[in-house]
């Protein structure tokens, strides 16, 4: 298991910053695979001198992103009376909330619909897969200037989680306030998608990479038991593993040990007169404070270990990589993560052009019904839902009219309308927002937009609408860009 913070596929020059890192950590006899979680932490932000503001009551935000395109006719947004080419092949049910009906396949998200609520009307003018992931995961509609498809770039917006990582303080255990996971988004080709990074604001910004699911080109959906292949159907990979980082104390240093030598540390500042003139000097402690913390914090440490969770809390979320990523996003925000976006599903497995129905009924809409369910009945009795905003959205809905002469039936990109799904956080439960038209094609009525998206999450949280955020020649940036979405 890697965590990295990387944005781009090109790695940058090692400069002398870097090296100093690395010797104050390896002082610890931390491995060099620590290095990038430790950067993380250094982030200095004009947003935090205000503090929080008074409007939002989330103390975290649980972003979901279901890479490739959720088709919203055979999801959150059924359209039972059309056509059968605008309809598809599933039925639509009721719901706990009288009115609010959903697709078959979504039986257990049905049962606790008081608890979530839908927009349905959220627009974006892109089709594109890459376009797509740079609106919805930056809340910025417009493509940055420069904008290329095919990798990260420094002009590109910085996402969601960098932006909320830049705005909130840390957690007190030196955990980031965003990480992402299990992976960052690529396209089987292995092309790194844009819009996951600090973008604008620098690498340095970007979330916390938590890389549990190895990345494999062949490999869709959510591994082992509902693992597919768009064109070999269910398959079942034995080499993929889903690992949690490793924090432990390296074999033969302990606790104990590892006290002396910070206590060693702690003897050798006359040596580093020179270095507290520089800006990496002036950061070392920090390093080692939050090495220490993630070597030490037990509780730190049992935020990312699913595996060793209660049988029965494994056997809710589901034993597969969707339950498995949602429960240590559940853990890690009881640890004080304000951000965590969690990716269900690697190399764009939404992205149904082929097999649709059968796909969504047999791989992708079970495992993130039970363990979505199971997120929000765990919140809501731990009292924690509240106080934890959960979103749910795609880079783009798909077209309205089935296309039948692809294998299986499918459906391709659209990015005029989709439905986004929320819960918690002070969002009410039984809600919709907006409608799209008879056959799930555009808004028709009360229209979103993905900067409305970005700014709910930011109000949830508590970041006033007057934040900034500073680039590196000190020109400011609005954090907002849309309003919050009104539920009432």
């Amino acid at each position: 298991m890697a965590i990295r913070t990387v944005g781009t596929s090109l790695l940058p020059p090692l400069h002398r910053r870097t090296m100093l890192q690395a010797g104050c950590i390896s002082l610890l006899n931390l491995g060099m695979n620590h290095v990038s979680a430790l950067q993380a932490s250094d982030i200095v932000s004009d947003t935090k001198k205000g503090g929080l503001g008074n409007g939002g009551k989330a103390k975290s935000v649980i972003f979901i992103f279901l890479s490739g395109g959720l088709a919203q006719h055979d999801s959150f947004d059924p359209k039972p009376d059309a056509a059968k080419e605008i309809r598809g092949d599933f039925s639509a049910i009721n719901t706990k909330t009288p009115g609010i009906h959903v697709c078959e396949h979504l039986p257990l998200l049905a049962q606790c619909s008081d608890k979530w609520s839908l927009v349905r009307s959220l627009t974006s003018p892109h089709n594109g897969h890459s376009a797509g992931h740079m609106t919805m995961l930056s809340g910025r509609s417009p493509m940055p200037p420069g904008f290329n498809g095919s990798m990260p770039q420094r002009s590109d917006w910085p996402s969601i989680a960098s932006v909320v990582g830049s705005a909130v303080p840390t957690p007190t255990n030196n955990l980031p306030p965003a990480i992402a996971l299990p992976e960052r988004i690529v396209h089987h080709t292995g092309r790194v998608i844009p819009g996951q990074f600090g973008g604008q604001m620098g690498n340095q910004r970007d979330p916390w990479f938590i890389e549990a699911s190895p990345f494999n080109p062949l490999s869709y959906g959510a591994y082992p038991d509902y693992e597919f292949h768009f064109v070999q159907g269910r398959m079942k990979s034995e080499h993929l593993k889903f690992e949690a980082p490793n924090l432990s104390l390296p074999q033969g240093l302990t606790l104990s040990r590892l006290e002396s030598r910070n206590e060693l540390l702690n003897l050798v500042g006359t040596q580093r007169t020179f270095l507290n003139t520089t800006v990496a000097g002036s950061s070392l402690d920090q390093y080692r404070e939050a090495a220490l913390s993630l070597l030490t914090d037990s509780s730190v440490q049992q935020a990312f270990d699913v595996h060793s969770a209660p049988a029965k809390a494994l056997d809710k979320y589901g034993r597969n990589s969707f339950g498995w990523s949602l429960l240590m996003a559940r853990q890690l925000v009881h640890a004080g993560v304000r951000l965590v976006q969690v990716n269900l599903g690697n190399n764009e497995s939404w992205d149904t052009h082929n097999r649709n129905f059968t796909l969504l009924r047999d791989c992708l809409l079970p495992p993130m019904d039970q363990a979505v369910s199971a997120l929000i009945s765990d919140l809501h009795e731990s009292g924690a839902l509240d106080e934890t905003l959960i979103v749910m959205c795609s880079e783009m809905g798909r077209t309205p009219k089935v296309n039948y002469e692809t294998v299986g039936g499918g459906r391709n990109h659209w990015g005029a309308v989709q439905t986004v799904f929320m819960a918690g956080g002070g969002v009410p439960g039984g809600c919709v927002v907006g409608s799209s038209d008879k056959d799930g094609a555009y808004p028709q009525t009360n229209p979103q937009r993905p900067e409305n998206m970005a700014a709910t999450i930011y109000h949830a949280l508590g970041i006033p609408a007057t934040a900034i955020w500073k680039d590196e020649v000190d020109r400011p940036h609005n954090i907002y860009h849309g309003e919050p979405i009104r539920f009432s």
